[in-house]
């Protein structure tokens, strides 16, 4: 009896050892999985400025081709309508220069 309780007695600290043994690695692989995420994070954290750079160069970039073409189409329109004033104003001098001459057709 005292054998068995023996045995007993050493397979009990062998398994409390184990479970001590599990326990600290468990730890140890949480405390390095923190240091990883931490370190991902401010490897993240440090490509923040680069990220927004880069989308800031892209919204400039739109930015200034919108501005452009608002510009040509500006620019357009506005020869248009330079080119039909100065119709209307060549139609209004020869109706003035038809009406001087002939005042009858007026």
């Amino acid at each position: 009896m005292e054998d068995v309780l023996k045995q007993l007695l050493d397979a009990e600290v062998k398994a409390e050892k184990l479970v001590a043994d599990a326990e600290a690695r468990h730890a140890l692989i949480v405390q390095q999985t923190r240091e990883e995420m931490r370190a991902t994070e401010t490897r993240f954290e440090q490509t923040i400025p680069e990220l927004r750079a880069g989308h800031e160069a892209k919204a400039r970039e739109r930015a200034t081709q919108t501005i452009a073409e608002l510009k040509r189409r500006y620019d357009e329109r506005q020869r248009e309508q330079h080119d039909l004033a100065e119709q209307r104003s060549t139609e209004a001098l020869e109706a003035a220069v038809a009406i001087l001459i002939d005042p009858a057709r007026g």
